[in-house]
């Protein structure tokens, strides 16, 4: 089955994570580098995302209307995504093992990708 791992923070999180020193920083890109590593034959693409206020948005009013674009993250909710990892293994208690496993801190979100109709 393919899942997507997103990888989730807060504001507490991104200031943890901003406040690290140099060596403490070095250590946590070492753990999450072993983490991809040890998961290498189940992980597909992966990629970190830039700082939220980076994005751009489209959204969709009324059906028919205009779409809007806007910069900055509108998402609703405390917690941003931070980076995924599409992964394909056997069931969802597997993808659980891997997201337990994630040293990167924060909340890992699995989302099953659809299969085409």
């Amino acid at each position: 089955m393919k899942f997507v791992l997103l990888f989730c923070g807060n504001d507490e999180d991104a200031a943890a994570f901003a406040a690290l020193s140099e060596a403490e920083l070095a250590e946590r890109y070492q753990e999450v580098g072993a983490w991809f590593a040890r998961h290498r034959a189940s992980i597909g693409g992966t990629n970190q995302l830039q700082a939220p206020d980076t994005a751009t948005c489209v959204r969709f009013g009324t059906v028919g209307g205009p779409a809007v674009v806007t910069d900055g993250p509108f998402m609703e909710g405390k917690e941003q995504i931070g980076g995924y990892a599409e992964i394909d293994v056997a069931d969802l208690d597997e993808a659980l093992e891997m997201a337990r496993t994630w040293p990167g801190r924060g909340t890992v979100e699995i989302r099953p990708v659809m299969s085409m109709r």
